[in-house]
């Protein structure tokens, strides 16, 4: 299984993706024509923006946080997905992406609506 994007997308993957988020202002250069961002989840410092045609991470290194990776995958390279929501004792809901890349899990933390995102990716991957 491949760690989380690449294995360096961190906070996604051992932390939790915490709340809905606005679009980064710094998305539009890297969006090619006909690309529109749809919608945003963050941690403390990193983020996960669904568009129209893809999935992008953005990585913050460093102890500014003001170098950015950003990571991309396109809705045609997701072969199958699934989502677990939380329950009494896990408090966790969990989001599995098997791609060309390898297997992705996300954990969601407690507040965000894992159906939502479940939602969003079979939009754009079956849609």
């Amino acid at each position: 299984m491949i760690r989380l994007w690449l294995q360096n997308f961190r906070h996604l993957q051992h932390g939790h993706s915490h709340r809905s988020a606005p679009i980064p202002d710094d998305l539009g250069p890297i969006l090619v024509t006909g690309e529109t961002p749809i919608s945003a989840f963050r941690t403390i410092r990193d983020s996960a923006i669904f568009t129209n045609k893809r999935l992008i991470i953005r990585d913050a290194q460093g102890l500014s946080g003001k170098k950015i990776e950003m990571y991309s995958i396109p809705y045609s390279s997701i072969n199958m997905w699934s989502s677990e929501n939380s329950g009494k004792l896990d408090f966790n809901a969990e989001l599995e992406l098997w791609t060309r890349a390898g297997h992705l899990k996300i954990k969601i933390g407690k507040g965000l609506d894992v159906r939502k995102l479940d939602n969003l990716i079979a939009q754009a991957v079956i849609g």
